[in-house]
């Protein structure tokens, strides 16, 4: 039996006991009882969307979502690498906490046996359901995704995604290749079909079992697209012609960039389009025509993606749930496409860490649909005119991915978990972010504007570890062992401040007093983070108010 007949076969049992046990409770009102929870969660994935006000970018779909949503503007992960940002929006823990910095620990053996946010709804009644990239594979979710904790019934993965990084990309010389840039002909591909295309199709067949489920559910999906290689169907490249796509406005590595804090790309290297080229280690630079491929391939993989992410949320409306379930979008990190000299993530910049993150909350964010009406049909991106759409509202404040956990929890109706303490090793269910809860209620803040935050005041922090002070070809993802600098980043309204410091990963201890580099960007007069103030007179100004 295929992995998705059995996950079915699987939930049906799990449904049957939960009916059974449910049989003598009072019948609820559908329109009362609680919210079911749809959190789409994407690799790799920057703000380069519509509803962002990029203008190349064909999202419809995602902007659609967006239009009846609250709309984070300025939401930042704690750590630009998939596996330690995952384990930290998850558990609602920052990764000083979940001691993950790479890829090579469970959380609940090496740090604490900390709750997750579909444990947490599991244990409060829900059905929890996984599909596609949620958790990180591998070590890091004790290569189970976290079950039997997280999770009712065994994690879906799509069985096209072995294939993700084998030789499955048409070359000019006619042969297959392990190549970057993969536009594929996807009836010629192994299995005839793409990961995110298959994770679709299952949650979609979830969605059409709890139609007639008594109890609620929580459903995530991870989408793989835009993360590499960039294999998508070929199609969507005619929707950037390379003569429309320009190159980053700062593609030089900036004069004052501290050598620890350049991340060498060395996962691009490897693909063998990219060894082709003979590139210089560490800095490069890619060749001009080859980084507006790599722009294409990224934007073209983005409206692949909302094509899936359309086709979900059309079928969610098909089954009458789009008035009953909260729907949380959000990526892992940004990906820079060569800002900075950079490619890919692995950094404190804004393009790394910086993600999309929108709500919608029905009866809150948007109206709740009326008979018959659709709030999600699909949306072709191919279509030559496309309606303009604005976010439903829109949020300036900086916020965290680690708003994640308690924000949904809150719009569920279950109760908050309370803030950690300082150490909070010990405990199994506490949040180290914000609830951002207070933002969705607009006729509040409209009658009372002292209820609104002062944005000066909202702060994102992130980080990302160094094997070196100079570039190396562990720079990009060190193990544990090998990590002697982290760079602590603190991100306001006004700048950016990182400071890279000496790190001990044997006792996971930051040393403020060795410093090794600083780096400061002030936003307004430098948005694109390319001179650094750390060591002119007007930083340490500002570094000096900030002492204590």
């Amino acid at each position: 039996m295929p992995p998705a007949g059995r996950c079915l076969l699987w939930l049906g049992l799990v449904l049957a006991s939960a009916h059974a046990s449910l049989e003598s409770a009072a019948p609820g009102d559908s329109t009362t009882g609680p919210l079911n929870v749809l959190l789409i969660i994407v690799d790799d994935l920057r703000p380069s969307l519509g509803c962002y006000g990029d203008k190349l970018v064909r999202s419809p779909n995602i902007d659609q979502l967006s239009s009846h949503s609250l709309l984070f503007q300025n939401a930042f992960a704690q750590q630009a690498v998939c596996a330690p940002s995952r384990v930290s929006f998850l558990t609602g823990r920052r990764p000083d906490t979940t001691h993950l910095y790479d890829f090579n620990s469970y959380w609940r053996i090496h740090a604490g046996n900390f709750s997750t946010i579909p444990q947490y709804f599991k244990e409060n009644g829900y059905m929890t359901m996984s599909v596609g990239k949620v958790f990180h594979p591998g070590i890091s979710s004790n290569y189970s995704d976290d079950s039997p904790y997280s999770w009712s019934i065994p994690p879906y993965h799509p069985s096209s995604e072995k294939y993700e990084n084998t030789k499955t990309c048409r070359g000019p010389d006619g042969e297959l290749h392990a190549n970057l840039l993969c536009p594929v002909d996807v009836v010629d591909v192994p299995e005839g079909t793409l990961p995110d295309k298959q994770s679709t199709e299952q949650a979609i067949r979830l969605l059409e079992k709890m139609k007639t489920s008594a109890s609620p559910f929580f459903l995530a999906v991870g989408y793989h697209k835009p993360h590499i290689p960039f294999r998508y169907p070929k199609e969507f490249q005619k929707l950037y012609p390379l003569e429309n796509i320009t190159l980053a406005p700062d593609p030089q590595v900036p004069d004052g960039l501290p050598s620890v804090a350049y991340n060498p790309w060395m996962d691009i290297r490897q693909r063998e389009d990219v060894q082709a080229l003979n590139l210089s280690v560490p800095y490069g630079p890619i060749p001009v025509d080859f980084q507006r491929k790599i722009r294409q391939s990224y934007f073209a993989s983005v409206s692949y993606l909302d094509t899936q992410v359309g086709r979900l949320l059309s079928a969610l409306d098909d089954l009458q749930l789009a008035n009953s379930t909260i729907i949380a979008f959000a990526s892992d990190h940004g990906w820079a496409l060569g800002e900075h000299g950079e490619w890919a993530k692995y950094s404190n910049f804004d393009v790394a860490t910086r993600v999309p993150l929108m709500f919608y909350v029905p009866g809150r964010t948007a109206p709740l649909p009326a008979a018959g009406e659709k709030l999600f049909p699909y949306i072709d991106p191919f279509d030559s005119v496309l309606e303009l759409m604005e976010p439903g509202r829109r949020v300036m404040d900086l916020v965290e991915l680690l708003s994640l956990f308690p924000t949904l929890v809150g719009l569920a109706g279950l109760h908050v978990p309370p803030r950690c303490p300082v150490p909070s090793f010990r405990v199994q269910l506490c949040r180290e972010g914000q609830n951002l809860r207070k933002h969705f209620r607009l006729q509040d803040l409209e009658e009372d504007p002292h209820l609104r935050d002062n944005p000066r005041e909202s702060i994102a922090y992130s980080q990302y570890p160094r094997p070196a002070d100079y570039p190396q070809w562990n720079s990009d993802k060190p193990s544990l062992k090998d990590i002697k600098v982290m760079g602590y980043s603190i991100r306001t309204v006004d700048y950016r401040y990182t400071v890279w410091v000496g790190f001990d990963p044997h006792e996971f201890l930051a040393n403020f007093s060795d410093v090794h580099a600083g780096e400061l960007y002030f936003v307004d007069s430098d948005p694109l983070q390319d001179h650094n103030m750390y060591n002119d007179s007007q930083g340490r100004d500002l570094l000096q108010s900030l002492m204590p």
